[in-house]
């Protein structure tokens, strides 16, 4: 900017609009001074007019505010086992408990297991399709019962509608919800003419975990 402009007087007709009066130039250059001199922290071996001949002087400065919103969603955290307990988020309402109402996610989990084992062909593997089978998401299958150390779960059928850690959710025919424990038992499962024999002790991990998991096959493999 104009130096001669920034000195200039301010115009008669804006003094009365802006309440404001020029000073003489004595008088504004001492104030200015006396200003700078304020608001700059001198140092010992500089004077006020080297420090504006040489550098520039920042006359306010304010620290960025920060984003807290960016801070509280780094913070943000779902919700722990003991609160979805209490929320009963994994509970199925009785009015929901109907086997009809899983047959499309059985249709589905059936297209998956085939894409998965790639077509599942009578020329498959079968140790191959069992290695597939123990790292697949079993929700929407149709698992049986075969033996179990509690006699009265053998012969169960139904579609598995949750998964836990130690124990499958089923719901049978008869619009029922069934816990099954994993563990002491063996489980069939049959797609398209295949019949899969797992152990339930090879899924007491969740479908995620399972599938980093390498497994041996002991479990069998029917036509």
């Amino acid at each position: 900017m104009d130096e001669a402009l920034v000195r200039a007087r301010i115009p008669q007709d804006l003094v009365k609009v802006l309440g404001v009066e020029s000073q003489s130039s004595s008088k504004a250059e001492a104030f200015t001074q006396a200003f700078l001199k304020n608001s700059i922290q001198q140092h010992a071996r500089h004077d006020l007019k080297s420090m504006l001949s040489h550098k520039a002087v920042v006359l306010g400065y304010s620290r960025p505010k920060k984003d807290k919103t960016r801070r509280n969603s780094k913070k943000a955290k779902g919700l722990n086992a003991r609160q979805k307990r209490a929320m009963k988020i994994f509970q199925i309402k009785p009015e929901h408990q109907r086997y009809e109402l899983f047959l499309p996610l059985h249709e589905l989990w059936r297209q998956y297991i085939i894409d998965l084992c790639n077509g599942l062909k009578p020329t498959c593997s079968p140790q191959s399709v069992q290695q597939k089978l123990l790292k697949a998401d079993f929700h929407g299958a149709i698992i049986t019962v075969l033996r179990s150390k509690c006699p009265s779960y053998v012969g169960t059928t139904g579609i598995l509608v949750q998964e836990f850690k130690h124990v499958f959710k089923i719901i049978t025919k008869e619009d029922r919800l069934k816990v099954i424990p994993k563990r002491n038992s063996v489980f069939t499962v049959e797609i398209n003419g295949f019949i899969s024999h797992i152990y339930g002790s090879k899924f007491e991990q969740r479908a995620g975990e399972r599938s980093a998991k390498r497994f041996k096959v002991r479990g069998t493999l029917d036509l």
